[in-house]
């Protein structure tokens, strides 16, 4: 039987604090936080408020353990396992991208653009997690959503999203290379791979080594999106494209040539210019 004693949660998290300092790397205490308060079970604030709650050796072993995960590179949401996107609470993993706050603004244009439509039909290519089709398909619930992805290993954690979230997702594996899925589609969405691989040095370390890469270095990726859904768009129907830093330029003309109307650009939480969209 697992022994139980009290652990002053106050120590437990200056003692995981003792472990930030690794020949591997540096554990913020926010990060250490977050670690404590997923082992036992309690959201950041409870564990501010329970600091003398009872925790189990097991417990204190597992935190001792994500510690020293994170403290070698490894993202935060890695070493949980979830991360919360908009409504959703999600599992993650190496599969796919972690699901970022930017990526929520995506998800804000779609709804959007969708406010008219009662059964909408929706794809999401490069679904990863599944992020953006549950969060669509979480907010408006006529919607009718796919995702395709290339890789089948992030195709498998899209489908553990949606049995873990009770919400209908249709899942391919589809290739943008080498088009679309038919559809007709009243809105094609995508998160593209869109990092140059050329900056690969530039990126933070626990994205470079860590984040799958597949999805995070493409040139050609969101030509592609575009391309592909000029051909499945219904007619008046919208294209969402999230880019990159300094890409939203290029990307307006792009569509503007593809022949898409009404193009906008939409600015993330930073002021980041970061969400694409057009009218087909």
């Amino acid at each position: 039987m697992a022994s139980r004693k009290p652990c002053d949660l106050s120590r437990l998290a200056v003692n995981v604090g003792e472990l930030l300092r690794r020949p591997a790397g540096t554990v913020s205490p926010v990060d250490a936080e977050w670690i404590v308060a997923h082992v036992l079970g309690l959201t950041r604030s409870e564990l501010t408020s329970q600091r003398n709650a009872p925790a189990t050796t097991e417990q204190v072993e597992h935190a001792t353990a994500l510690v020293a995960r994170r403290a070698a590179g490894e993202p935060l949401q890695y070493v949980l396992g979830e991360w919360g996107f908009r409504r959703l609470t999600l599992t993650v993993d190496r599969r796919a991208l972690i699901p970022r706050p930017e990526t929520e603004i995506v998800v804000e244009r779609c709804l959007a653009l969708l406010a008219g439509y009662d059964s909408p039909r929706v794809l999401d290519v490069g679904t990863g997690s599944g992020a953006i089709a549950l969060a669509i398909a979480d907010e408006h619930p006529g919607a009718r959503v796919t995702g395709t992805d290339a890789s089948r290993e992030a195709l498998a954690l899209a489908r553990e999203n949606a049995v873990r979230t009770g919400i209908e997702l249709a899942l391919e594996a589809n290739d943008l290379f080498a088009g679309l899925p038919a559809g007709p589609w009243e809105l094609v969405v995508s998160n593209p791979p869109y990092v140059d691989p050329a900056e690969r040095e530039s990126l933070a370390a626990e994205v470079r080594d860590w984040e799958p890469a597949a999805a995070l270095f493409g040139r050609e990726a969101t030509e592609a999106v575009a391309q592909g859904a000029a051909e499945v768009l219904v007619d008046g129907g919208a294209l969402v494209l999230e880019v990159g830093d300094g890409q939203a330029a290029g990307v307006s003309r792009l569509l503007a040539g593809l022949g898409y109307a009404d193009v906008v650009v939409t600015p993330d939480l930073a002021g980041r210019d970061r969400v694409v969209e057009g009218r087909r």
